[in-house]
């Protein structure tokens, strides 16, 4: 599913920059507007400061939507809602290294679930703390804002630890925080293959046009 377009670049929109009022309206034009994965981002108010959706609204984008949803959990402990997520539709399940109690389990079950797992980590981690396991998982998510809101300014520092995964680890390298035409080169240039954009997409009236200059800006 993930792999079945045979491209070397995935843009995968951030609905955290999405019109609530019409989310549904909102998925389907990027979809139509040629993204490949949808990346949703769900906070708990306590690993970071902000809260915004759970299984409930997934279930619903699930059945909106046929493209992979990109699952990033910024939330403590997030091996009890595992199974929640992966029955809701997650097809991809992302943790944060920080706020795991047990990492390698928690990696273990998002596998278990039938879910690709993925580590990220905060901008003022260590790259070293995901290093142990990066043969785990499938993805590797480099946060180039703090988490916790749309609309950052990205921080360039963050293009080192894409430098250091590059040659490090076969999987998907996604790279989220303020990312557009510019800094999505960047990052490509580094090594990144999946760019979560938000509100770099979302602002825009054309998205299909601009999908379209931020692959190209990419590949």
């Amino acid at each position: 599913m993930f792999l079945a377009q045979n491209r070397k670049c995935f843009i995968a929109p951030s609905i955290l920059s999405a019109d609530f009022t019409r989310l549904r309206d909102e998925v389907v034009d990027v979809e139509q507007a040629g993204c490949d994965w949808i990346h949703v981002d769900v906070m708990d108010g306590h690993f970071v400061p902000n809260l915004t959706i759970g299984p409930p609204v997934i279930h619903w984008i699930r059945k909106t939507t046929k493209l992979p949803l990109d699952v990033h959990l910024m939330i403590e402990e997030p091996i009890r809602y595992i199974d929640e997520f992966r029955k809701a539709g997650s097809d991809l399940i992302t943790v944060h290294v920080e706020a795991c109690r047990d990492v390698k389990q928690t990696i273990e079950k998002v596998r278990v679930s039938g879910a690709k797992p993925g580590i990220s980590l905060r901008p003022r981690t260590d790259i070293s703390e995901v290093v142990p396991y990066l043969n785990l998982v499938d993805l590797v998510l480099v946060m180039t804002v703090e988490p916790g809101f749309g609309g950052q300014q990205f921080m360039s520092e963050m293009l080192e630890k894409v430098r250091y995964l590059k040659p490090r680890f076969s999987g998907f390298i996604s790279v989220d925080g303020g990312i557009n035409l510019e800094t999505g080169a960047q990052t490509a240039r580094e090594g990144a293959n999946v760019f979560v954009a938000g509100s770099a997409i979302f602002k825009e009236s054309n998205r299909k046009a601009y999908i379209e200059k931020l692959r190209k800006s990419v590949a």
